[in-house]
């Protein structure tokens, strides 16, 4: 998203640092909670996810949105 010049963006670096913290793996989101691959391949790129998603991330990592998600202006 472009505003005057700037890009505008979530993030979802903060996801993979979590996730380490709660030793949770992409192979485990995938496998034991059937987050489909192209949704990991998606979070990984920055690219649109549903609101659906990131509930369900925050409730496999127990944690708050701020912990999976940042929005930044570049």
């Amino acid at each position: 998203m472009f505003v005057e010049g700037l890009i505008i963006m979530i993030v979802f670096d903060r996801l993979w640092e979590t996730m380490r913290k709660k030793n949770v793996s992409t192979y485990m989101l995938r496998e034991k909670h059937n987050i489909d691959s192209r949704t990991i391949r998606r979070l990984k790129a920055n690219e649109n996810v549903t609101t659906d998603t990131l509930n369900t991330l925050c409730v496999i990592l127990n944690c708050n949105l701020q912990d999976i998600a940042e929005y930044v202006e570049k």
